[in-house]
């Protein structure tokens, strides 16, 4: 009797049952569902994200430019001022490097210290030949260069052409190495270098390893960026060391390979590719700021990068 009632218990209609299996299936749905929408383990949220910039990059060129062009318009604006902050009051104008006054040259938006050693050159009696000599002026910016050369107009007299050019070539090179307490780092040695307070041969090495990747150095403080040279070290031979940013190797970023670009320190294996893919998908840059059109490259980067970067 007892079988009979659990039987009967038990005992469901069609109906019931297909409810029955149609509950048990909802609860597997849901019990599984976390799993099946949840990414999985190894997902990357951050490479995910690189990957839909660069996606974006390829797929919307136009508004890239566009939207890349109006944010490089508004955040290089502090990095013109921080960069070029001697210049903030300068003018261009015709002028002769042979007879322009100190003021005119600051006019012209020359450092002090530049200025005095024009000063002292022409003091010794150095002279001026021709418009390119004024790139030999030691601590005189390349950008100066290119920007003053074009307003140089030299008046030759009798007096000036009897002088041999090679004298004042001398002198030039005589005001560079007047202060031998000084290293230029573009070109010192290892032996110069273990010459200064706290550089024993393995700075000294790894000091111009650094200089050789980078292809040179454009400022003083990059010497700080040397792997194992200690603050304390660098404040000591700081006010020793001096700079010739003409002596940079620049990198001609239409024509260089992935492998060369990303051996770059300030560039690397991720910033390297997404240059060589632009180039690829948009052609060659017409100049080194256009490579301010990457999204992914920053001010920061931007202002480091650029003393390296050549188009032509």
């Amino acid at each position: 009797m007892g079988a009979n009632r659990l039987k009967e218990y038990f005992d469901f209609s069609k109906k019931e049952r297909t409810g029955i299996i149609t509950l048990f299936v909802l609860l597997i749905i849901i019990w599984k569902l976390p799993q099946l929408i949840s990414p999985p383990a190894h997902f990357d949220q951050q490479d995910f994200e690189l990957f839909k910039t660069q996606v974006a990059q390829l797929k919307q060129p136009e508004n890239r430019k566009e939207n890349a062009g109006s944010a490089y318009s508004e955040k290089n604006h502090q990095t013109q001022i921080s960069t070029a902050k001697h210049q903030a009051d300068s003018e261009v104008f015709y002028f002769d490097p042979n007879t322009a006054s100190q003021q005119e040259w600051k006019q012209l938006g020359i450092e002090d210290k530049t200025i005095y050693t024009i000063q002292r050159f022409k003091n010794k009696g150095g002279k001026f030949y021709k418009a390119e000599d004024i790139g030999r002026i030691y601590g005189l910016r390349k950008k100066d260069y290119n920007r003053l050369l074009p307003y140089v107009r030299i008046i030759h007299s009798n007096a000036l052409i009897e002088k041999p050019i090679e004298k004042s070539v001398a002198f030039l090179s005589k005001v560079q190495k007047e202060s031998p307490e000084k290293v230029e780092i573009n070109s010192a040695d290892t032996s110069a270098l273990i010459a200064l307070p706290g550089i024993g041969s393995k700075l000294a090495a790894r000091i111009i390893k650094f200089r050789e990747k980078l292809g040179g150095f454009y400022d003083v403080k990059q010497v700080a960026e040397v792997y194992g040279l200690a603050d304390s070290v660098f404040a000591k031979i700081n006010s020793r060391l001096q700079c010739n940013p003409l002596l940079i190797k620049q990198i001609n970023i239409n024509t260089i390979s992935f492998e060369e670009l990303k051996a770059h320190p300030y560039i690397k294996y991720q910033l390297a590719n997404i240059v060589i893919q632009y180039r690829n998908q948009h052609g060659n840059f017409q100049s080194p700021e256009d490579i301010k059109h990457i999204q992914l490259i920053t001010d920061d980067v931007f202002k480091k990068i650029l003393p390296y970067l050549i188009v032509n």
